[in-house]
């Protein structure tokens, strides 16, 4: 049995054009009685502007590993909630029990490891009357997938970063710092 301590993974996934959909989740994965676990427990609770909430599939089905999630975005609004906890919420519940069947996350690991999740939700799409809720769900769910695939391998790996440093850059520095 691999011992997951504190893994660390992040994915962008775009939306389609004409939506701002796009999901960035930034998660941790590691057991509950490291410092993953601690973590996990102190986030019991509210924060005004930024609700944690259990990841669920729906209602009585928390998901496994246990998973906390919440937003990077301030919530100003009730639509906006309710993109979180719903089609957000599904997305990245049905994402966690995919890459478990798919032996991403070890099955016999799950009462073992929590994970941490903080998703971006762009405000626009409460206020968007013609927002893509299936392309919502898709990017939240290829987001978190290959978040967590990318913890879980330990990528980018560092010889990948050292190898595209001169290559890769942050797209807002585009234009700003030559390379």
């Amino acid at each position: 049995m691999t011992d997951i301590i504190f893994r660390t993974g992040e994915a962008t996934v775009l939306a389609v054009e004409g939506q701002s959909t796009d999901a960035m989740p930034e998660l941790v994965i590691g057991k509950v009685d490291g410092p993953v676990g601690t973590a996990f427990a102190s986030m019991l609770g509210q924060s005004v502007g930024h609700p944690r909430m259990f990841v669920v599939r729906d209602l009585n089905q928390a998901v496994k590993p246990a998973t906390m999630m919440t937003t990077k975005v301030t919530v100003q609004n009730e639509a906006y909630v309710e993109l979180l906890g719903g089609v957000v919420q599904g997305a990245v519940g049905d994402a966690i029990l995919d890459s478990v069947i798919e032996g991403v996350i070890p099955k016999d690991q799950v009462d073992d490891l929590c994970i941490i999740v903080t998703l971006w939700l762009d405000p626009r799409c409460a206020t968007d009357e013609n927002v893509d809720k299936a392309d919502l769900y898709r990017t939240n769910y290829e987001g978190m997938k290959l978040a967590l695939a990318r913890a879980m391998k330990g990528e980018p790996t560092i010889d990948e970063l050292i190898a595209n440093r001169k290559t890769v850059k942050h797209y807002a520095l585009d234009g700003v710092v030559e390379y």
